[in-house]
């Protein structure tokens, strides 16, 4: 029984772990440790359960309930610490009023969260979770497009699954593969 529980237990632990960053300074070494180890959970929770037949759909909305808080803590603490043009502060906004609207939209046409696991959303996810680092070697604002452009593709993409789908597919890779 214990062995089934594992990657939920990764993605639990990654959710915890996404709290203590409030605790510490942002982008301190501590943070960066935190936040790394959180990046590997998420990996490591995803690869446990494929590799070991143990997917369920409540891992998967846990998977991405964790990620959402992970991400949203972290930009909670990153953001303020960090020079950003207003105008990319705008486009944030607008991608989380973007994903709201899905999330709205799935929950009412499948009556549950509908989180999905795309190509695009993978890309985005990778893309925010390096950001940090980015930041050290490029300009923030150039980080920033990047990331948005990214995000802005992966969130209009969910919205036009959920609003065209005839059933939910969390794992579904792009809005081409919808049926």
């Amino acid at each position: 029984m214990l062995i089934k529980n594992i990657p939920n237990l990764i993605t639990f632990i990654r959710l915890l772990l996404a709290f203590v960053l409030l605790l510490v300074a942002p982008l301190s070494i501590n943070f960066y440790v935190i936040y790394t180890l959180c990046g590997i959970s998420d990996f490591l929770d995803g690869q446990i359960a494929r590799k070991f037949n143990l997917t369920s759909t409540f891992g998967q909305i846990l998977d991405s309930f964790a990620d959402l808080v992970f991400i949203s803590i972290s930009l909670f603490q990153i953001l303020p610490n960090i020079s950003l043009d207003k105008t990319l502060l705008y486009w944030i906004t607008i991608i989380a009023v973007i994903r709201l609207i899905s999330i709205i939209i799935g929950f009412s046409r499948y009556h549950q969260i509908t989180f999905l696991h795309t190509i695009a959303n993978k890309v985005t996810g990778l893309l925010l979770f390096f950001s940090p680092l980015f930041i050290i070697v490029l300009k923030m604002n150039t980080v920033g497009i990047i990331i948005c452009l990214f995000a802005t593709i992966s969130a209009l993409e969910e919205l036009l699954i959920n609003l065209t789908s005839q059933k939910l597919n969390r794992d579904i890779k792009s809005i081409f593969h919808t049926k």
